[in-house]
Formats: C-alpha cells, structure tokens, sequence
C-alpha cells in the first residue's frame, strides 16, 4: 500500500475547504490545507460577512430620518467611508485568525499558497511537492466580468470593500442578488445609484411577486433602475470618472461602476484538465454523489461544482462527505427546501418553491398573500411596505413555498424553512397563534386565498 504525507490534502480554506478539513482530522485523518488569498475564504473576506455589515451601515440614513418622528431631534450626521471600511477590515482580520486558529487546534497542517494538482496523489505549493491519498478542490467562484471594451477600470466585489475613496455617483451591472444588495448599500451610504440590468427584471429565479414587489420597494430608495439595459464601452475621461456607453447609444458618467455578473468556478491552475478531471460547460467540477470526480482521488464541493452557491450548503456538503469517508454510505444532502435570503433594502426572504415553480410542476396551487405597512413605519412616515406570500398544494394542503420581502425577512424565513422541512400544512399555520405585534404573525392569519 502507498505511503502518503497526507490522508487529505485540501485546496482552499473557505466554508467548505476549512469544514471538511476540521471534520477530517477528528476523525484522525492527515490533513493538510492550501489558501493563497482568503483565509476563511470568499464569504468571510469578499462576500456575506462583510456585505451584511455595509448593509447595516447603509440602513443608518433612513433610521435616522425614521427616528425624527419618534422624537428623536439630533440624529444622524455625515457618513465617513474611511471610518466603515477600516473598521469591516478588522473585523476581516479578526475572523481570519480564528479560522487559522480553528485550523491550527485541530491539527490541521496550514499552507500558505496557491495548489495546483500534479499528479492525483500530488499537490504542488510554492515549488514543494506533497502527496496525498485524497485531495479535495474548495476553491469556490470567482467574480465574473464580460470581455468589453474598458473593463480594466470596473470594480468587483472583491475590490469594492478596499476602495480608497467613496464615490459620489455609481453604476451597478448586473440582475443577480449580488448587484441589488450592493445598490441598496450604495444608495443607502449616499451615492447616486443607477443599477444595469440586460433583462426586465431582476432576481430571475425568485418568485415573480417578489420581484416585482422590490423592484418598486427600490425604486423609492432612489435607485435609478435600468432594466433592458446593455453596456457597451466604459471610457476614463481626464478627470478619473467613468463614461458609460451602452447598446441604445446613450452614455451615463459615473465615478465608480461595480460589476456583479456572476461568478465562474475558481479552477485556473489547479491542473485539473491536465490530471483528465471532467468539467462542465461553464467551467464547474463534474462530481458524483459522493462529491468524487472521475479521478478516483479527487473530489470537490461547494460553489466550485456549481448551484447552489451558499456558504451553508458547502458546510453541509462537507460534513456529508466526511461521514461517506467514514462510514462508506451515500454522502446524504438534501438540496430541497433550502432557505435564501437577499440583503437588499427592504430584504428578502423565501423557501421552497415559487408560485411560478409549483404551476410549472403541474401541482394544483393555491396561494395567500399579503402586503402591508410595517407598524414602525405607521409613524414614521416611511413609505416601505411588506410582502408575505404562502405558496400551497391545494390537493394535499402542504405549504410548499414562503417568501417575504420586508425587514429581517431572513430571520424569520429560517423559522419557516424549519416547518417546511418538518412538513407543515397550511392547517398547521393557521392552528398556530401569532405573536403580537409583529410583521411575523402575518404568516399564521392569512385565511383567504388570493390565486389557484
């Protein structure tokens, strides 16, 4: 039998990477772990962490407004970016030593430096070879940006949160939840916002009231939406701004343009292709049930092998294939029912399917909603609204998709995602009693149905 320096040799230290190893060396296994950029990887560094935090400094300008109908005369002031961004990179850093530290205290050997695979028991960083019985890919996505002319002055969101200065007008591009959370957060910290999309309307995948309710819900927050909208050329003029030419023929300068397009697998140089690892189309790792790849010694997980891109699913992928490991069972994932949340202003919540989802299954659908005025804002003025919508198979009166878009959505949402799992009825909903008075009770008094 071969001899190796490892028992597991993992590339990339994000959610998943960092929890499959830890979950490794419990189980006495030899593990070694390669990061070359973000310790504790894309969510930790560039991603959900740091994004929430500059989403509740962007909400600070309209409490503050709010505040002055409850009496509160002397609020806010002016925003200083230096302040919010040095401030997120403690924060950063401080989470970074305790991934390390998680690492370290578990025995896991910490290599700093991009891996590639040179053979598949043999990873190579830094020049030094090391061999490993299993080696497992994490290295997530990355920000994807289309070839046009121009496209060296954009910014990312792995730039966005280490600007120098703050600008005063932006342009967002892109339709995902991604470029609507950052709009919101731009707009929110003061700039003139404008947001590019290539279709009609945003956040394609979400249910359509969803997203025709906060397409209107932005619109009051001042961002300039501009659905059908293509861009074509982004030109630097003398004095550091940005024009912004697009399809129609039109131009739009800006200070900043920040381009949330996508993300593409992050497998450039690993050497994958050379080792005969199959991938798919749009450059994701093809893998089994067990996250294998057709390289007997090769695996991968997380946002590398594609949708859904979720630092929850990658932790529960992890965990799930170092149980296989252990016990020779099917890794077990179930990938229904998974709870999602958007940051945008107000936020989004939702879980299960759609209404458009469910009619397209061919289920008999019945469905309730409702929209409403948040009692916080019934004194302060604001015009922000709430939606709420359940989702039901009329045949067997199973809720099978909750959605609500309105403050802390995404608490209340996992709480929802709990009763899905657990297979509530809409029966089950309206024999539980609220609590009173809050925007969440609304899910357990609806009683007469809008659509079937």
């Amino acid at each position: 039998m071969a001899e190796y320096e490892f028992d597991l040799f993992v590339i990339g230290a994000g959610s998943g990477g960092v929890r499959a190893a830890r979950m490794a060396a419990s189980q006495g296994m030899k593990v070694a772990v390669a990061e070359d950029r973000y310790m504790g990887g894309t969510c930790v560094n560039v991603g959900c962490v740091p994004k929430k935090l500059f989403v509740y400094a962007s909400g600070y300008s309209e409490n503050f407004d709010d505040a002055k109908a409850y009496g509160w005369k002397n609020s806010g002031g002016n925003f200083e970016w230096p302040t919010l961004r040095d401030n997120n990179a403690k924060e950063i850093t401080r989470l970074n030593g305790i991934y390390r530290n998680l690492l370290d205290n578990s025995g896991v050997t910490v290599i700093d430096g991009r891996a590639s695979i040179a053979d598949p028991h043999v990873v190579v960083v830094n020049g030094r070879e090391f061999t490993a019985e299993r080696i497992l890919v994490a290295t997530g996505g990355w920000p994807f940006v289309p070839e046009i002319p121009g496209r060296e002055f954009v910014l990312t969101s792995n730039e966005v949160f280490s600007m120098e200065y703050f600008p005063k007008r932006v342009l967002v591009v892109g339709g995902g939840y991604i470029a609507v959370e950052f709009a919101g957060i731009f707009a929110g910290l003061g700039a003139d916002t404008h947001l590019s999309y290539r279709r009609d309307l945003f956040l394609r995948g979400f249910d359509r009231d969803v997203r025709n309710f906060v397409r209107d819900e932005v619109v009051k927050k001042g961002i300039d939406l501009k659905f059908n909208h293509q861009v074509k050329a982004i030109e630097k003029l003398q004095d550091g701004s940005l024009l912004v030419h697009d399809e129609a023929g039109s131009s739009l300068n800006v200070d900043m343009v920040l381009y949330a397009t996508g993300r593409k697998a992050n497998t450039s140089g690993l050497g994958l292709e050379q080792q005969g690892v199959v991938l798919h189309k749009d450059g994701t790792i093809s893998v089994d049930d067990n996250f294998r790849t057709n390289v007997h010694s090769i695996y991968a997980l997380g946002d590398v092998t594609g949708e859904p891109q979720l630092t929850p699913v990658a932790l529960a992928e992890a965990m799930a294939l170092v149980k296989h490991w252990r016990t020779g069972n099917t890794a077990e994932i179930d990938y229904n029912n998974i709870p999602t949340a958007v940051f945008c202003q107000p936020n989004i919540g939702t879980v299960g399917l759609s209404e458009e989802e469910a009619r397209d299954s061919g289920v008999s659908v019945s469905v309730y909603k409702s929209e409403f005025r948040p009692m916080r804002h019934t004194v302060s003025g604001n015009t922000e609204r709430t939606l709420m919508k359940l989702v039901i198979d009329a045949d067997t009166n199973k809720v099978i998709g909750v959605h609500m878009v309105g403050d802390d959505a995404g608490e209340i949402i996992q709480g929802m995602a709990v009763a899905l799992k657990a297979g509530a009825t809409k029966k089950t909903f309206d024999e539980t009693i609220g609590i009173h008075p809050t925007a969440a009770e609304e899910f357990v008094t609806m009683r007469t149905p809008v659509g079937g």
